[in-house]
């Protein structure tokens, strides 16, 4: 029986979590394997740009479909779990799950009127609806996608780890950006002071003409004006005009209008945006593949364009 494709992978997946256990993808990928009799040769099978097994692949969008939907969570550290509505949904022993299944909940419907359902899914599968769009717009979507979902499992793992990790984090990121001049410079600055508020400085530059105070907090609450407040006064107390406030979580609307009617400047990085500059970086990632677009030069042919 050859690789299922991601839709047929959903539901082995789901049964996999009715134990109620944290379970890996790599415990879902041998699930489908086993379920559908893989060889040996179907189960090391790459997909073109050969960085990852397309079985690996297909399982993995099974289960980021399953998530959209509500029907299982993720619990940190790369691991996932069902959900009391997709216990709900096993009690129905449906004999399919797919994405004309999942339609009935309106998670995975707001999701889907993104309309990324096609650069979702591997390409091979067969059951996937043909694009209006322009294969150079798909090519954008379903990059704009693969990044999302990086976010997504970025801000996860993040949450799952401890403190000091995520001070580390925040200095290789500033460092990455261009701040702190050296890291061992960064290193000794940030989680030094602990004073007031602050949780350590870093400079603005290689030269250190002027410095930035820095606030990590690792929540999943929403970081309000009280606590931006604060950090303000702390900046206040060590005559600082810059700082920059780091959360895992977001801020509320109040706490964006306040920075932007005072004196000091003070820079809000949520969870979004605090992946998107790692993803931007290179922190924490790694790069799979290079795509390179080409068209035609008509300079090279004597046309105008």
């Amino acid at each position: 029986m050859p690789i299922p494709d991601f839709q047929s992978a959903m539901l082995p997946v789901l049964r996999l979590t009715q134990d109620g256990k944290d379970h890996t993808l790599g415990e879902a990928v041998e699930a489908v394997a086993v379920e559908f009799k893989a060889t040996e040769v179907e189960r090391n099978e790459l997909l073109p740009s050969g960085r990852q097994r397309r079985i690996h692949n297909r399982v993995g969008w099974a289960k980021t479909y399953l998530q959209k939907a509500g029907l299982v969570e993720a619990n940190g550290r790369g691991r996932f779990r069902i959900t009391p509505r997709g216990q709900q949904v096993l009690q129905g022993k449906p004999t399919r799950i797919d994405m004309k299944f999942l339609e009935q909940f309106p998670e995975y419907t707001a999701f889907a009127a993104l309309k990324h359902d096609a650069p979702d899914a591997p390409p091979s599968a067969p059951e996937l609806p043909v694009s209006d769009e322009t294969p150079e717009e798909v090519l954008e979507e379903s990059y704009q996608e693969l990044r999302r979902r990086l976010a997504e499992e970025l801000l996860e793992r993040i949450k799952a780890c401890d403190p000091r990790f995520f001070e580390k984090l925040v200095v290789d990121l500033l460092v990455a950006m261009g701040y702190g001049g050296s890291r061992k410079d960064a290193g000794q600055a940030v989680g030094q002071s602990g004073d007031e508020g602050i949780d350590g400085i870093i400079k603005e530059d290689r030269l250190g003409l002027d410095v930035v105070y820095l606030q990590a907090k690792r929540w999943n609450s929403t970081v309000g004006r009280p606590t931006v407040q604060a950090f303000a006064g702390s900046l206040e107390g060590q005559r600082a005009r810059k700082g920059v406030l780091i959360t895992t979580s977001d801020f509320s609307r109040e706490a964006r209008d306040y920075v932007k009617h005072i004196e000091k400047k003070i820079v809000l990085i949520d969870g979004t945006e605090l992946a998107r500059l790692m993803i931007d970086s290179g922190v924490g990632v790694t790069e799979v593949a290079t795509y390179t677009v080409k068209r035609l030069d008509l300079d090279y042919f004597g046309d105008e364009e």
